[in-house]
């Protein structure tokens, strides 16, 4: 059989086992039902497949399977019923041998795992969220993170990912924003090359590589007040400047699946939309890959978007616009016969999808390395240098937003210091979304990181945890007062939460003690599916602050949480802010490592945050044509985009532009020296806008075009050079084709969006 054949070219081996498959094989391998149903645990750890999986390979075979691995409350796996690494392994081994063996073609299943921030199985490295990683603005960084991602997802057998999100966020009410980069497409689009490139790497079928899914496609991130799946009021103007230009860098950089994305685009749902899927996709960009939609598109246009009034019809329209696979696969299996049955699709387009997808398996080795290695899994999953690596990137994505006075970094000859706050001490709470179940020693709080940091030290922690993140419960008060009124200096440590209910119970907030019951307290705020119409604190945690505050002691605020938090009075009153959004595993660590010192902190926002809700939208990104001020308050920010404080300081000198005139296939290299004027090393992050002064259609007032994050020691001075070509000046012109327009440009360079030296080039 030609499609075992290794060294045949990939097409011809695609089209040889087309050849030789039903109807019900092709649908097979369109469908992706739910993999953790598909098997059951024994009680010596083994596994075996169920009689359902086994009746559906028998109907025709199963392409793919989701979330094998996947460990959370959703699907009921717990740390008791749930895997280890290597028995994770073994069990995908176990699945995909039954497949290989017990079917006629003998065609291997694709394994696709969450990953939006480490592999979502039991044992798994819990990385800071993509928003926190937004702020390292450190796409080499975040590359190798996804290097260790993609090593550990593809020990047990995982071998495609559903990640990167390049959604770009307009609106951070909603509650997915923590899953995201940030506001701005560049930075986006940076960070998605750098994913595909560390989790693919240069061999798709290479034991550390796996398969990037860039998602949501598109415009995700423009839904109507901030509401999950909500319509995209955008056009196609603003849809190829700002939504899809992070995946088509993303695609350009050899991305080999895509995820359309729930929402509607001008009454067009994403899932059945042929000019994304087809005509801009494949006909523009070249994609050469396969589409997979999320659980339960296709049955949306049923039910929800209603634009197909059968299952038949919204199989076809999917399929017909670009589609290849489904996650869940449940439209495909019940209709997707019958629809070209009934004249609804052509067998061609079956045919079409199939060979996609069987293409993009044997591009990833499957039909040669079909089996994972518990071995290797059980020495590379979790592994100590991952951790390191958590600490790392949880650090550089934490920002200062406030330093008064020098609050920080902490003198290590604190007598006492007080932590206070419902997440100081709250493992799950700074994990995030997409989280699995973990053992308590994994994860290193905020209480944890401070006790270690000291423990060699005089210095005595005092803990409370003062409130929850939502209710009205008070109880906790008088004991955090009272641990507070001994201290030296506050730390409180307040926010969000992603929790999902993972049966831990809750902490008993007039002793502090952790108190595991039946009935667990859920502080979920934020998350898929948790949009809110603030961003203010939950519950009483304000309250709290304000009356630490009356203590008169310094006061440090740290946020752990998963979209911006608006509170005015803590933006007045706290001596220091810290934003760590969700720092993952080790952000205990490097939260303590900030606040004392051991690192000095150089995140910068990748989302503004506003004075007040109702300034929404407050991306810096607008148009010029914004509109009038508000009577309560103007546009801008509390906190640009690009915004956040060293412990040292930095001054930018000598911007230049050479050459200052250029045509429109030109290019001019900007140079400015960044000087490090403080007293301490330090990492700047540098920023470059454009301002195109005047065009045939409305521009930003500026744009993030490039940016680097440098170290700079102590009275040393850099230059930095960028290069300014087509692709940093084009706009979308009035025929909605690309073109650089002659004129000016003011380029801006400096520390944020509303700060920085401006120089002017020509176009001629």
């Amino acid at each position: 059989m030609s499609y075992r054949n290794a060294s045949l070219p990939v097409k011809e081996r695609v089209q040889d086992l087309l050849s030789k498959m039903t109807r019900a094989e092709k649908i097979g391998q369109l469908v992706q039902p739910f993999g953790w149903k598909c098997y059951r645990k024994l009680e010596d750890g083994t596994v075996e497949v169920t009689e359902a999986f086994k009746e559906q390979l028998k109907a025709g075979g199963v392409g793919s399977l989701y979330g094998a691995l996947r460990a959370d409350p959703w699907t009921g796996v717990t740390l008791e019923t749930g895997l280890s690494p290597e028995q994770g392994a073994e069990a995908v081994n176990t699945i995909q041998r039954y497949a290989i063996e017990q079917t006629r073609l003998g065609i291997p299943i694709l394994f696709g795992e969450e990953c939006s921030h480490g592999h979502m199985a039991i044992g798994a490295t819990v990385f800071p969220v993509p928003l926190t990683i937004g702020s390292t603005w450190n796409p080499a960084l975040f590359k190798e993170m996804c290097q260790a991602v993609a090593a550990e997802t593809r020990a047990q057998g995982g071998a495609t990912t559903y990640s990167p999100v390049l959604d770009v966020v307009r609106d951070p009410r909603w509650g997915r924003t923590e899953e995201n980069f940030g506001e701005d497409p560049v930075l986006v689009a940076e960070m998605g090359v750098a994913a595909v490139e560390g989790l693919q790497g240069d061999d798709l079928a290479a034991k550390n590589s796996v398969m990037a899914t860039l998602k949501h496609y598109t415009a995700y991130g423009s839904s109507e007040g901030g509401r999950n799946g909500a319509p995209a009021h955008i056009g196609l103007r603003e849809l190829h400047e700002i939504d899809l230009y992070p995946f088509r860098k993303a695609v350009e950089a050899g991305a080999g699946s895509v995820m359309p994305a729930y929402n509607e685009i001008d009454g067009v749902p994403c899932t059945s939309n042929r000019y994304l899927l087809h005509d801009v996709l494949r006909e523009q960009w070249g994609f050469d890959g396969f589409v997979i939609t999320d659980c339960g598109a296709i049955n949306m246009l049923v039910n929800g978007h209603n634009t197909a009034a059968t299952g038949e019809e919204a199989v076809a329209a999917s399929l017909k616009a670009g589609v290849e696979m489904e996650m869940s696969g449940e439209m495909l299996n019940k209709y997707a016969d019958s629809a070209i049955e009934q004249g609804w699709m052509d067998e061609a387009d079956l045919d079409l999808a199939v060979g996609r997808v069987l293409e993009m398996k044997f591009r990833l080795g499957l039909f040669e390395r079909p089996y994972a290695d518990s071995e290797r899994a059980k020495a590379v999953i979790g592994r100590t240098e991952h951790k390191q690596l958590a600490r790392r990137v949880a650090a550089e994505g934490i920002v200062l937003l406030k330093n008064e006075q020098g609050t920080l970094p902490f003198s290590r000859k604190l007598s006492k210091l007080a932590v206070i706050g419902p997440n100081a001490h709250a493992p799950y709470h700074q994990l995030g979304d997409y989280t699995s179940p973990q053992r308590r020693e994994q994860i290193v709080t905020v209480l944890d990181g401070l006790r270690e940091k000291l423990s060699a030290e005089q210095t005595e922690i005092l803990y409370a945890p003062g409130c929850r993140v939502r209710g009205d419960d008070r109880d906790g008060f008088p004991l955090a007062m009272e641990q507070a009124i001994k201290a030296d200096a506050i730390v409180v440590v307040v926010g969000g939460s992603s929790a999902r209910d993972f049966g831990e119970g809750s902490i008993d907030l007039r002793t502090g003690a952790s108190n595991v019951t039946d009935n667990s307290w859920n502080d979920m705020e934020c998350g898929e599916g948790i949009d809110r119409t603030t961003l203010h604190l939950t519950g009483v945690q304000l309250e709290l602050v304000q009356e630490l505050r009356k203590l008169g002691k310094p006061l440090v605020v740290v946020y752990i949480n998963g979209r911006p938090i608006t509170e005015p009075w803590i933006d007045e009153h706290a001596d220091a802010i810290l934003e760590a959004w969700y720092p993952g595993q080790e952000g205990g660590h490097a939260v303590a490592d900030i606040l004392f010192g051991d690192v000095n902190p150089s995140g910068k926002l990748s989302v503004s945050i506003p004075k007040e809700v109702g300034q929404l939208p407050v991306y810096y990104h607008s148009r010029r044509t914004r509109g009038k001020r508000y009577l309560e308050t103007d546009l801008a920010p509390r906190y640009p985009f690009g915004y956040g404080l060293s412990y040292t300081t930095f001054e930018y000198r000598d911007l230049r532009i050479e050459p200052a005139v250029i045509d429109d296939a030109g290019e001019a290299t900007v140079r400015v020296q960044v000087a490090n004027t403080g007293t301490v090393a330090g990492a700047e992050i540098v920023q470059l806008y454009v301002s195109d002064l005047a065009a045939s259609v409305t521009r930003p007032e500026k744009a993030l075009k490039r940016f680097e994050k440098i170290e700079i020691e102590p009275g040393e001075t850099r230059e930095v050079s960028f290069v300014i070509n087509r692709e940093q000046l084009e706009l979308v012109g009035l025929d909605l084709q690309p073109v650089v327009e002659p004129g000016a440009f003011d380029i801006i360079v400096g520390p944020s969006s509303v700060e920085g030296l401006v120089g002017r080039l020509t176009v001629e």
